[in-house]
């Protein structure tokens, strides 16, 4: 799996798809892992999470005929646009029950950590979770966009329809009262 496609790269992938669809695999493998945090983090179960993202790239190779290279960045903000209305329309079909299983969070995989610390490292995801969900829906989506999706700001806001600004502010302030919400969580916990 590629670490880091640059933007030339990434154009000549995408002018050869007519022709080779081979090369969708190197765009695949290094943006499926974004795609998946970001999916994940939003639908909060593992199972929806691939579900979703499956459809999602699979949405991505029926229309990649209809992508438009407008430079770095314009394939990762039409990749997380589709996403993000995947997402949406997740939630408004399926109408996500409210409570979140402890057992239904994704996995956190790490080689150094024991059971036990594993565990308590859900738990810590979890009332992440549940703060997160306490946040404007829109604090939410630009969050983890930025955060489980690594989009920059500019990318952000061109997947959103918002201005730059309006995303550094929503950014700025949920941050801030996501921190205030999940100290309460682990006041609430201890």
């Amino acid at each position: 799996m590629p670490e880091f496609l640059s933007p030339d790269e990434e154009r000549a992938l995408i002018s050869q798809l007519s022709k080779n669809p081979e090369a969708f695999q190197p765009l695949y493998d290094h943006y499926f892992p974004r795609v998946f945090a970001y999916v994940a983090y939003r639908v909060g179960s593992k199972q929806d999470a691939e579900d979703l993202t499956a459809d999602i790239f699979l949405r991505v190779i029926e229309a990649i005929t209809r992508f438009e290279y407008r430079g770095a960045g314009s394939f990762a903000t039409w990749l997380f646009r589709i996403a993000h209305n995947a997402v949406q329309q997740f939630y408004r079909t399926l109408q996500r029950r409210g409570t979140l299983l402890l057992d239904d969070l994704p996995e956190i995989q790490s080689t150094e950590l024991l059971p036990d610390e594993m565990f308590v490292r859900k738990e810590q995801f979890a009332r992440l979770q549940s703060a997160l969900t306490m946040l404007t829906p829109r604090r939410q989506e630009i969050i983890t966009l930025r955060f489980f999706g690594g989009l920059r700001n500019q990318e952000i806001a061109a997947v959103l329809n918002l201005d730059e600004r309006t995303v550094a502010s929503h950014l700025s302030r949920g941050l801030e009262d996501l921190e205030h919400k999940y100290q309460e969580e682990e006041a609430a916990y201890e």
